[in-house]
Order: C-alpha cells, then sequence, then structure tokens
C-alpha cells in the first residue's frame, strides 16, 4: 500500500496577471517524502512552494491536505528586526503563546474573591487549567527555550549571536534562524526554497545532516546539485508549466532524463516515419479512386486518415534547453606568473582579516578558494583584482594580465544604465550587435533598454558574465558565481571554466563546481591561506583525516 498523501493539488491553476504559470496542474506530497524541485529560474519552483503551503492562493482547482497537517516554510529571502534569534524561533509556536494566554486567563479567575465561593466554577477551572497545562506539556512548552537553543547551536550559531537582534546578522545567519524557527513546529511537511543561499560549505553539510534526519516530508527548491544528491530521493522538474518527476537524486534524474530523452527521440522518428508511410498511402488512394472512380479507394482512405488522427502525437524532444552562449577567451596569453601577494595584511574597520598572507597563482591554473563566512575569502578576491590596498605588504599582478572581476553583490554604479549601454561600454558596436549578444544570454528585449537596477538576481550575473566574455580578459576572478543562476546556467559556465584558456580564481560554496573546475583548493581561515592540490572532494578528505576524532 502506498503512503498516505499529506497534500494534494488537483487540476490547480495559478496565474500572475496575464502569465500563467500552472494550469491543470495535478501534484502530490506523500508522508516522509524527499522531494527536490528543480527547472529555470522563473519557471514557478517558488510559486509550487507556496501553494504548497497554503501562502499563495489558487484560482482554478483543489488543494487538500490532511486533517491538523502542520507546514512550514522557509522563503528565500529573509530579512531581519529586532527581536534575538531565541524570541524569533519561539514566536513561530503560537499555539503555545495560546495556551499561555488560557492559562493566565485561568489563573486570574482562580484568583477571583467570587471564584472561591462558588465550587462547581472552581472545580470547572482546576479542571480546564490541568487540560492546558497536558496540552502545554504534550507540545514542549516546557522545553522549549532548551530547544529552540540546541536547533541554533546545531545549526551553527554561536552563544554571541544569539543576543543580537537578527536584523545585525548576516544573511546566512538569519537564513539559519528562520530554518529552526521552522523546526521548532515540528512540521509535518517542511517547505525549503533555496536553504543553500548564503550558507558556507560547512553550514551546507549542516543543513543535510538536518534534513536527513528529519521525521516529515520534504520539498527542496535548490540550485545546489550535492545538497540535491544528499538529501532527496525524488526530482521533480518545473518546465513550461508542467511537473515531471524522476526517481533517485540530481545525479540519478540526469542519467534517467538523458536515456528517456533518447527514448522519447527514437519514438517520435518512428511515429512519424510511420505517418509519412500513411499519408502516402491516402494520397495513392485518393489518386487510385480519382482514376478509376472507385469508392473503395476514398472509403480506405478516410480510414487511413482516421488511423492518423487517432494516434497519440510523441512531442519531439527538447534535449537542450535554450541557454546562455558563454563562452570564455583570453584576448591575449599574458606572462607565466599571473598574480603574486607577498606577505600581505588586510584589514575592514581596522580588523586584520589577512594576515601576512603570501600566494602565488601562475597561467592556465584553476584555484578554488574556500572557507567560512566572513574568512575574508572575498577580500582576498578583491586584493587580487585591485578594488581593495593591502595595510601591509604588495600584491603583484602581471604587466600582461588583464583581470576580469564578478563580485558576489551586484555592483551599484551601473544601476542606471541598461544593459544595452553596458554592453556597448565594455567593448565598441553597433547597437544591433549589442542586442544580439543580449539575445544569446536570453534578455528580452524589453529588458535590454529597462536599467539595470530592475533586473534579478540571476540577470545581473548572467550580464556580468556576458561583459566579462567580451572583455577578453585572460585572468579571472570570480566570486560566488553560481549565485542566482539556475541549474542549466551552472553547466554552461562550468563548461566555458573548463574551455577556457586563460587563469581562473573561483571563489565559491558550490561543491559540485568545486569538484569539477579546480586542480587546487586555496583555503581562507583564522587570517591564513593553505593551498590544496586537488578538487574539493580531495581537500575535504584532507581537512577529515586531520581533524580530530568528533571534532
Amino acid at each position: 500500500m502506498g503512503a498516505m498523501s499529506l497534500i494534494g493539488l488537483h487540476a490547480v491553476e495559478r496565474s500572475y496577471g496575464s502569465w500563467t504559470v500552472f494550469r491543470d496542474l495535478s501534484f502530490e506530497v506523500p508522508e516522509g517524502a524527499r522531494i527536490g524541485v528543480i527547472g529555470p529560474n522563473g519557471a514557478g519552483k517558488s510559486t509550487l512552494l507556496r501553494i504548497l503551503g497554503g501562502i499563495d492562493p489558487v484560482e482554478a482547482g483543489e488543494v487538500t491536505r490532511r486533517r491538523g497537517l502542520v507546514t512550514a516554510y522557509l522563503p528565500q529571502h529573509v530579512t531581519g528586526d529586532d527581536r534575538t534569534p531565541i524570541a524569533t524561533v519561539l514566536a513561530a509556536r503560537p499555539d503555545l503563546g495560546a495556551i499561555d494566554d488560557g492559562l493566565r486567563a485561568v489563573e486570574d479567575d482562580l484568583a477571583r474573591p467570587a471564584t472561591a465561593g462558588d465550587l462547581r466554577r472552581m472545580q470547572r477551572l482546576l479542571a480546564r487549567q490541568e487540560e492546558l497545562v497536558a496540552r502545554w506539556v504534550e507540545a514542549g512548552g516546557s522545553g522549549l527555550e532548551g530547544q529552540a537553543r540546541a536547533l541554533l547551536a546545531g545549526l551553527g550559531l554561536s552563544d554571541d549571536d544569539l543576543g543580537l537582534p537578527t536584523g545585525t546578522l548576516s544573511g546566512g545567519q538569519r537564513k539559519l534562524v528562520a530554518l529552526a524557527a521552522c523546526l521548532i513546529r515540528r512540521p509535518d511537511v517542511l517547505l525549503l526554497d533555496e536553504p543553500e543561499t548564503h550558507l558556507d560549505s560547512h553550514r551546507r553539510e549542516l543543513l543535510e545532516g538536518m534534513v536527513r534526519g528529519l521525521d516529515g516530508a520534504v520539498v527542496v527548491v535548490s540550485h545546489d546539485r550535492y545538497l540535491l544528491d544528499e538529501t532527496v530521493r525524488e526530482i521533480v522538474e518545473v518546465e513550461d508549466g508542467r511537473l515531471t518527476r524522476w526517481p533517485g537524486n540530481y545525479s540519478a534524474h540526469a542519467v534517467a532524463k538523458q536515456l528517456a530523452l533518447e527514448r522519447q527521440q527514437q519514438l517520435y522518428v518512428t511515429q512519424r516515419k510511420e505517418i509519412a508511410r500513411l499519408e502516402e498511402t491516402v494520397r495513392r488512394l485518393r489518386h487510385w479512386g480519382a482514376q478509376g472512380g472507385d469508392d473503395k479507394h476514398f472509403k480506405k482512405a478516410r480510414q487511413k486518415e482516421r488511423q492518423i488522427d487517432r494516434m497519440e502525437r510523441i512531442e519531439r524532444p527538447v534535449f537542450e534547453r535554450r541557454r546562455i552562449g558563454l563562452a570564455m577567451r583570453s584576448a591575449t596569453r599574458g606572462g607565466q606568473k599571473v598574480v603574486e601577494l607577498r606577505g600581505v595584511t588586510a584589514a575592514f574597520d581596522h580588523d586584520p582579516v589577512l594576515i601576512d598572507v603570501d600566494l602565488t597563482v601562475t597561467r592556465g591554473e584553476r584555484v578554488g578558494v574556500v572557507g567560512p563566512n566572513g574568512s575574508g575569502k572575498t577580500v582576498l578576491g578583491k586584493l587580487i583584482a585591485g578594488l581593495l590596498e593591502p595595510v601591509a605588504g604588495e600584491v603583484w599582478v602581471g604587466p600582461s594580465i588583464h583581470l576580469g572581476h564578478l563580485a558576489q553583490d551586484h555592483d551599484d554604479r551601473d544601476a542606471d544604465l541598461t544593459p544595452i549601454e553596458l554592453v556597448r561600454a565594455t567593448r565598441a558596436m553597433y547597437e544591433d550587435d549589442a542586442v544580439s549578444h543580449l539575445a544569446r544570454f536570453l534578455f528580452r528585449y524589453d529588458q535590454m533598454r529597462q536599467p539595470i537596477g530592475t533586473l534579478s538576481g540571476g540577470e545581473r550575473t548572467r550580464l556580468q558574465l556576458l561583459s566579462m566574455m567580451l572583455a577578453g580578459a585572460n585572468c579571472l576572478v570570480l566570486d560566488e558565481p553560481t549565485n542566482h543562476l539556475d541549474i542549466e546556467s551552472m553547466e554552461v559556465l562550468e563548461s566555458a571554466l573548463e574551455r577556457y584558456d586563460g587563469t581562473a580564481i573561483v571563489i565559491s560554496h558550490d561543491r559540485y563546481l568545486l569538484d569539477r573546475i579546480p586542480d587546487r583548493i586555496v583555503e581562507v581561515a583564522d587570517g591564513s591561506v593553505t593551498s590544496y592540490e586537488g578538487g574539493f572532494s580531495r581537500w575535504a578528505e584532507l581537512r577529515a583525516a586531520a581533524s580530530p576524532v568528533g571534532g
């Protein structure tokens, strides 16, 4: 017998203005599900999650939920306020607040002089108090603050963080607080929208462990292929308003999808041949009927036409959706030594971030830069790119080296320019050529004429990549280049970096990318920089071997 459905969507329709995201959509979340949701940016992944969580309404169809179902939703973007993390997490349990209010009301009634003289009323109030206390204990109220602290600590927040307003925390820390607030609800269904955003590798591993250990169902929208491989047992792909379900994790889905497309291609070709054969038969029968005036031939022709009409048409498979046309090539070769840091110290607000750092990068290297959030990875990238001056030491860049820098936080200096203006400022060209380049990076014509400041994060990243491609740099410094990109665009970027003939320094938490691209990992931690040969998995093995048991 199959698992019971917790949430069901039946012939659901959801639109935004004139844009219909889903039409006649049916989908179920069974007990114990571990579902990863993937698809291009703008396909409707977040909308699907919000419908499942009862946050977004539907225009048609039905959404069913098991009676008493508890859902928790982690949004893609989390803001902070004046509350501490503990207060934020406790506020996620309004059911306990209602029990608290009930207990206070009973206590107030018991304290009234009139109640003392009314034995029957006193008994009713005491019975009500006993019921509320039992509900409080069953809901975990007696140890709720301890649970909140344990959840926050388990997700990597320190004791110092717990006393700060969430508005002063980093984006990654706020995400973890919001995640703890979801978990304290003890949800039957946990809905996660890009939970990996702003999290470093260590915290992503904590997130994976937490998801694996949950009793309830989990539906996660993610671009982190490593996380999807580690945590889900089913992939749901959102494309063109339709859902396709694939058993297994992300890697299993990728293989199964390719095989399914190849099988569909065979069936499509076979059917096209059969239709062509039947159409030729119809043409001959009609010709013979017209020549001999024989109605039998026309009847047979009509039978063959009905046979064609009754066929369930096999769609031509789309092996590749439109992808960004990224091809990185350096305009000049450059010298053998690309960048050298000699005894470099860098500080923010007089607090040292990097201390007496030495680092050399040679031509053609692929360097992956890793480390905890706040360790100084972005500072290292800005030093190399010449956007930050060291407090001490020297950053040497070869005289024939042309650097291209992709910032993690999008620069607002060009916010008022249009994409067409930025492209033409990067390389002299006619407007038609700029439009052609932007179209290859999946920009619509109306977007090309909007101020860059109005574009989404993913669109601004694509625009930065286009600018870098046109500039022809022979050394790329990329700070979190896969942030905001969908999986297809990530794969295009990785392929472009593999073929790139220059030097690449990639700061990233994307473990899939770090395994595929770098031939050396540079770890930034505690003010120092350490190099390890090999990709992310090799570095992780070396780090694990060096760590004390249980550490």
